[in-house]
This record gives C-alpha cells, sequence and structure tokens, in this order.
C-alpha cells in the first residue's frame, strides 16, 4: 500500500543486530535518543503504535498501526503525526519500514518511508540521519 515519493536512508551502526533492533523497539531506550519521546504498542501486526511527548513546550501524539514485525530484521508500520494537522484518514498515512541486516561491521539498517510528496520525501533521509546518530550514541 505504498503510494506517492519514497525516502530511503542507509546506514550502517556498529552494533550486533539485536543491540539495535531493541534500540528501535524498546520503550525506554526509544526515550533516550527520540527526544524523550514515550512509545506505546505491543508490537503485534495490527496493533496500535503511539508516540506522544512534548516539544518546544507543545504536546504531540503520532500513531500508526504495526504492519510487519519480524525480531531482528524488519519492523513496519504506518505513521500519522499530529504535526501534519491532517485528517486521520489512511491517504494521510506514511507507511515506514525498519530493515535491519548482519554485516561485518555491525548492522546496516535501511529506514524507508512511502506516501511522501516530492518536497517532504527530499527532506526525509536529513531528519532519519540525525534521529540515527542519537541512537548511535545509545547503542555504539
Amino acid at each position: 500500500m505504498q503510494i506517492g515519493f519514497k525516502s530511503n536512508y542507509q546506514t550502517l551502526i556498529k552494533a550486533p543486530v539485536e543491540k539495535v533492533w531493541q534500540a528501535l523497539t524498546n520503550p525506554a531506550t526509544v526515550k533516550e535518543y527520540f527526544f524523550g519521546t514515550d512509545l506505546f504498542t505491543d508490537w503485534k501486526v495490527n496493533s496500535s503504535i503511539v508516540w506522544q511527548g512534548e516539544f518546544e513546550g507543545k504536546a504531540y501524539q503520532d500513531k500508526g498501526i504495526i504492519l510487519e514485525f519480524v525480531p531482528n530484521q524488519k519492523l513496519s508500520f504506518s505513521y500519522l503525526s499530529s504535526w501534519a494537522n491532517l485528517e486521520d484518514k489512511l491517504e494521510n498515512y506514511l507507511f515506514v519500514s525498519y530493515e535491519l541486516k548482519t554485516v561485518a561491521e555491525g548492522t546496516e539498517l535501511n529506514i524507508t518511508q512511502a506516501n511522501y510528496n516530492e518536497e517532504k520525501a527530499q527532506h526525509s533521509a536529513e531528519n532519519w540521519a540525525m534521529l540515527i546518530n542519537e541512537l548511535k550514541k545509545v547503542v555504539e
């Protein structure tokens, strides 16, 4: 169900796949590198996923649905940011996928987001680079 423009971000993390997976899926670890965001989900396919917190004095709540969950390999979910000020309907959701692969140096992480317009797709890789650099500080 991927629509519109896609954004891809790929990086090498000098840590084992299991440690990177834990950093992506453990709410306490996510809070460490994701600007204090609280993460709520049970990681079951078709279950909800919610990120909430406060940024620059403004509360936010982003949400989605778990689409795929294969431990240490792949995680996919839909995503609607409250910052987008869009109606809660399917065509306004992004589709995010994390794919992890063991390589000699650690873990290759590939993040794909779909259902962007062209302008937002161009900025996505920069945003992921900033966030994943914070994750690297936690796991490397």
